[in-house]
């Protein structure tokens, strides 16, 4: 991938972990952890490899994101305001009583949503109806799903894993946001899914694991999946939850808190810090 390119996924990415900071602090709660994690994803996701059109948010033809761990929809609300499904103005709406953009994510409510999610474990089984859908009329798009760690600990998710194998769905990439942290301290010790890449492959997955913030890995590992066919692919990657704001870094304690005024300047001093590294002024 060309450098300018990297680059230019570096600061979306910045730009939804400001969204994301933006909008739990506006709403005095939600949770900015798990969103500052997945950033890196969802910029090259949809500013990269994803068929989407902001102005036909409901395109037959479109690829699908289903956000399954929906607690942190600040972090997609983020990427499709960058995109362009609608104002980054409503950012600060977030969580507001009359707002459409709720906590959790809502399909009939939020141009570029494919898929209503917040309940752990369904987002994935969503995504393989999906993916299903494509194989049962031919169609050519292609089915994400971003789940979380914490997220494993729930039998549904391996009911979908074995469904999706069965059916071949190579159709299907499941991105595994593997930050180490869920609301009660780390997933190895409240209920371990580990080793996350063995039950996948046990699963009948094709797997790949990369680094969950560099993304040219991003980039080449769903390229990858792409080209894999029989199977669906499992990409752990691994993360920082909190990843860009120092003080949020790997704090099972910013799962679900909101910054008070002096964390939310720093925060977002800290961000346009890494933008200007990047030379936007």
């Amino acid at each position: 991938m060309e450098q300018g390119k990297i680059k230019d996924l570096l600061i979306t990415a910045t730009k939804i972990r400001k969204h994301s900071i933006e909008a739990v602090y506006s709403a005095s709660s939600g949770h900015p952890g798990g969103s500052l994690s997945i950033a890196d994803v969802l910029s090259v996701l949809y500013f990269d490899l994803m068929k989407v059109d902001a102005n036909n948010p409901k395109w037959e033809d479109r690829d699908r994101l289903v956000l399954s761990k929906g607690h942190c929809s600040p972090a997609l609300y983020g990427a499709l305001a960058e995109k362009g499904f609608f104002s980054k103005d409503l950012i600060k709406t977030f969580r507001h009583i009359d707002s459409i953009l709720q906590g959790h994510p809502d399909m009939k409510c939020v141009p570029g949503v494919d898929m209503s999610t917040g309940s752990l474990g369904q987002g994935i089984s969503a995504a393989c109806g999906m993916a299903v859908n494509a194989k049962i009329f031919d169609k050519n798009y292609r089915v994400y799903a971003i789940v979380g760690d914490g997220e494993l600990e729930e039998g549904q998710v391996w009911e979908a894993a074995m469904f999706a194998a069965h059916y071949k769905l190579d159709n299907l990439t499941a991105f595994i946001d593997f930050n180490g942290l869920q609301i009660d301290g780390h997933v190895s010790e409240v209920m371990s899914p580990m080793p996350i890449d063995e039950k996948f492959a046990a699963f009948g997955w094709n797997v790949i694991k990369i680094n969950g913030h560099d993304i040219e890995e991003i980039k080449n590992a769903a390229v990858k999946a792409a080209q894999v066919k029989g199977k669906p692919t499992a990409i752990i990657a691994t993360t920082i939850k909190g990843k860009g704001v120092s003080f949020m870094e790997n704090q099972a304690s910013w799962h679900g808190s909101a910054p008070n005024k002096e964390q939310y300047e720093q925060a977002i001093k800290e961000l346009d810090a890494y933008l200007e590294s990047l030379g936007v002024k």
